[in-house]
């Protein structure tokens, strides 16, 4: 195999390549648990022994350093093969289930049947986590795969085309390097489940080439995930935490926080904090410990996002976008109706809004699409019960932002607009796989009750076993 793949005009490479790991799902390959196994075992050399490589990739598409790329894309990505590992046996038992008296004697089950071949499509922010993380549970569930990362993140692509092949089964897997035109002509060969990472935009254009052919998708989206800050809460902690969570990759991160809503009585302070907790950790003010944006058309839009606000700017508010650089900018009490308040903002800008209440922040927040995390910083069980209960959203964590994504017995999926479906530990086994339901009955018993004609006393026997 080549190591580095690009898409034919006519999309006959996306042909051949499905085509052929059609054939090996077909052979029955995939299917032994030994199988699963020494593929998830490949997959955890292929990041330990190329762990160097793999943050050269991503300081060249994103410039960011190699300890952070440890922690942002490789460390997660061995946590989630290494669960896998340990739990695969557990996830693989088939489950009982009761009979109604209609169906006795007899017994009842079901199992988790591979989907067959998978297409798996990685975005450009976290392009090793979020491409062979859900690639973990396809390979749990027994599934051939074709990988398509993201083209803004070209050099990881190619350090995946040239790896995938070496530590895993080549028969069964693939990567395709290039465009949309890629993902639509792997679409186009009727896969038999897609895994889509990114924009809102993009993932319904590959919901929409999916569904001619009935593929099922999953779609792990964004949206504007918002904290809340309480009177109650601790507001140094809030305010340092948020700040962390917004810095990692210059706040390019799905479930970053989008901005602050903060009570009135704890505003000044919270500003302070965040403030000093920001020059602490990007004592620069630019991107984010020399983090870039990931290119100059991305750093244009956050600076348009700037324009007619209607705020204050606390903090930065300057922007390169030749050099792919955008300040690390706090701005207080933008209009609602900006821009910054209306788009996932997916960088290093922080919107600051004073509410008057834990119950008007959760207004504020239901007001907009349902957010793929949301987060409350308060002290009063009565305010979290409340925002736990209030706010649709693909996660709640109170006291911290983003921790959700680190604990893999939790499902990771978005709602609404943020997306559909869930992965992450066995959610990711089971997003790749059909739960098939099994019935065994008796032939030694066969009541003749339930079989024509029915007269007035098989009438009404019918209707107490049904």
């Amino acid at each position: 195999m080549t190591t580095s793949i690009a898409t034919t005009p006519d999309g006959a490479l996306e042909v051949t390549e499905v085509a052929r790991l059609r054939a090996t799902f077909r052979a029955g390959r995939t299917r032994p648990d030994e199988w699963r196994l020494a593929q998830l075992r490949g997959l955890e050399r292929l990041l330990v022994d190329n762990e160097a490589e793999l943050a050269a990739a991503l300081l060249a598409d994103l410039g960011r350093p190699a300890n952070d790329s440890f922690l942002g894309d490789i460390a997660p990505t061995l946590a989630e093969v290494r669960f896998a590992l340990r739990k695969l046996a557990r996830w693989r038992r088939p489950q009982r289930v009761g009979l109604p008296l209609s169906q006795r004697p007899g017994r009842a089950w079901f199992d988790f049947e591979p989907l067959g071949v998978v297409l798996v499509i990685g975005p450009w922010n976290y392009p090793v986590y979020l491409t062979l993380g859900p690639l973990v549970g396809a390979i749990a569930a027994g599934n051939c795969a074709v990988l398509k990362p993201s083209e803004h993140a070209p050099a990881v692509a190619d350090a995946l085309a040239r790896l995938v092949p070496r530590y895993l089964d080549p028969d069964a897997f693939t990567v395709l390097n290039g465009g949309p035109e890629v993902t639509q002509g792997v679409l186009a060969q009727g896969v038999d489940h897609a895994f889509f990472t990114g924009g809102p935009e993009i993932g319904k254009a590959v919901m929409a080439a999916a569904a001619p052919h009935l593929t099922p998708v999953t779609l792990e989206l964004g949206g504007k995930c918002p904290a809340v800050v309480s009177s109650d809460a601790v507001v140094d902690v809030a305010a340092r935490r948020i700040a962390w969570t917004k810095l990692l990759n210059s706040g390019q991160t799905c479930i970053a926080p989008d901005y602050v809503l903060v009570e009135r009585s704890v505003r000044d302070e919270f500003v302070a904090a965040l403030l000093r907790a920001f020059r602490d950790m990007a004592p620069d003010g630019r991107g984010g410990r020399d983090l870039p944006i990931v290119t100059a058309r991305h750093a244009a839009r956050l600076a348009g996002l700037l324009e007619g606000h209607g705020g204050e700017i606390l903090l930065g508010g300057g922007s390169a976008p030749a050099d792919r650089r955008h300040d690390l900018t706090v701005v207080l009490d933008p209009a609602a109706d900006a821009a910054l308040m209306q788009e996932e903002i997916f960088g290093p800008i922080l919107p600051v809004v004073t509410v008057d209440s834990v119950t008007e922040a959760v207004e504020r927040v239901n007001a907009g699409p349902k957010p793929l995390a949301a987060y409350l910083f308060s002290e009063s069980g009565e305010e979290e019960r409340l925002f736990r209960a209030e706010v649709p959203a693909g996660a709640v964590v109170t006291n911290h932002a983003a921790m959700h994504v680190l604990c893999p017995e939790l499902p990771f999926g978005g709602v609404g607009n943020s997306g559909m479906g869930a992965y992450h530990g066995r959610w990711g086994f089971e997003a790749f796989s059909h739960r098939k339901a099994h019935l065994a009955r008796s032939a030694r018993i066969d009541p003749r009750v339930v079989y024509p004609p029915y007269g007035p006393l098989t009438r009404r026997l019918l209707r107490l076993i049904f």
